[in-house]
């Protein structure tokens, strides 16, 4: 095995994904589909992983494919800004009025650390407060290799927690930076829980950032804020914005992005043509497919199915996670999880033992319907 650690991306890790000690099949994959992938088994699995959460319109989508063979025959990157980034910018703002300026990234992690980036350069502070997952950069990591000093500037914060939430804001007082949270934390935020992040951040100057990686495009057009509200002063968007192709963006108010000025924030492919181009027919389609509403409308009966599961086979089952968009089992332990994640590949799906499972326009009745019965055999079966 020349790859470290098997994969490039960890979630994608045979363990994580099934367990320690997994092997197989399917261990990687050769092609995608729609809602179906196929392993290097051979074998075609249907998929409510998608690519973690990076595409809601299925995988190939023709329009995204059509629009990222067009980019490439006009050679992909150059020496210039591209077109296509300020006409992403213009679209982006027409669905979320309130990203003023936008600026574009390869990664979620990456334009994360940059929201946090700006909200250092405008404040001159240092601390920072994170609830949920936000990349593997050092300014929100405790793993080894991240120097102390850094850990020390990042914090937790409890989600949909109001009390703790505004004693850790209120704490850090005039040090604190930004308050960066993932608006869904394995379920809805709840409106003053959001709300006191708004009054408290405001009240002593720091910057509130939504970490929209996973739920841009999918809870609203535009997104938690318009969802839920709390009105955000910067916005990252990534994942299924360019329905798989490498893409996150930040976004906000004009005189907090324009200190970009005032740091560094670049990389090479930033400006790539073939990601932009994908993200520019992601928008046209999921304006025309209604998505946010169209993901809602095929998740409300997986997840009603999953809850029936759990009150079926509460020996194995801790509860349902999530929302309809983006949902998941919690098993009582870890050998349960393993257990039906395998059982369930050998039936031909593919379903994360974990946070989250998606769907995307590909799926329909039949394939939501496929997969609870998959799940309803393997559980009786553990029963």
């Amino acid at each position: 095995m020349r790859v470290a650690g098997f994969t490039s991306t960890g979630s994608k890790r045979p363990d994580a994904l099934f367990g320690e000690g997994y092997e197989g099949p399917p261990l990687r994959m050769t092609a995608s589909s729609g809602c179906r992938v196929r392993g290097d088994d051979g074998r075609e699995y249907l998929d409510f992983i998608m690519a973690l959460g990076a595409v809601a319109l299925g995988y190939g989508r023709v329009e995204v494919n059509q629009a990222v063979v067009d980019a490439v025959g006009r050679g992909a990157v150059g020496p210039l800004a591209p077109e296509d980034e300020e006409l992403l910018a213009g679209e982006l703002a027409e669905i979320m009025p309130w990203l003023e300026r936008v600026r574009f990234f390869k990664t979620g992690a990456e334009a994360v650390a940059a929201s946090v980036r700006l909200a250092r350069a405008a404040t001159g502070r240092d601390h920072a407060l994170g609830c949920g997952y936000h990349g593997w950069l050092d300014w929100c990591s405790r793993a080894a290799g991240v120097p102390r000093a850094t850990r020390e500037l990042f914090t937790e914060l409890p989600f949909n927690d109001v009390e703790r939430s505004v004693e850790l804001i209120r704490r850090r007082g005039d040090m604190l930076a930004c308050v960066v949270v993932e608006p869904v934390v394995e379920a809805e935020p709840s409106r003053e829980w959001l709300g006191a992040l708004r009054a408290e951040t405001r009240r002593i100057g720091a910057v509130l950032i939504y970490d929209e990686i996973k739920t841009a495009l999918r809870v609203a057009p535009g997104g938690a804020a318009e969802r839920w509200g709390g009105e955000p002063d910067l916005v990252v968007l990534g994942k299924a914005i360019a329905n798989g192709y490498p893409l996150a963006a930040v976004g906000g108010q004009a005189g907090l992005m324009d200190r970009v000025r005032d740091t560094w924030i670049s990389s090479t492919l930033a400006t790539e043509f073939v990601a932009l181009a994908a993200a520019r027919a992601t928008q046209r389609v999921a304006r025309v497919a209604r998505l946010p509403a169209a993901l809602r409308r095929l998740g409300e009966p997986l997840r009603a199915g999953l809850v029936r599961l759990a009150e079926r086979f509460p020996g194995g089952i801790a509860g349902v996670g999530g929302i309809p968009e983006m949902c998941y089992l919690r098993f009582s332990d870890d050998a349960t999880s393993q257990r039906v994640a395998r059982a369930c590949a050998r039936r031909g799906l593919l379903f994360k033992r974990s946070a989250y499972n998606f769907v995307s326009l590909a799926h329909d009745a039949a394939a939501v319907e496929g997969a609870l019965g998959i799940l309803e055999d393997v559980l009786g079966e553990e029963a």
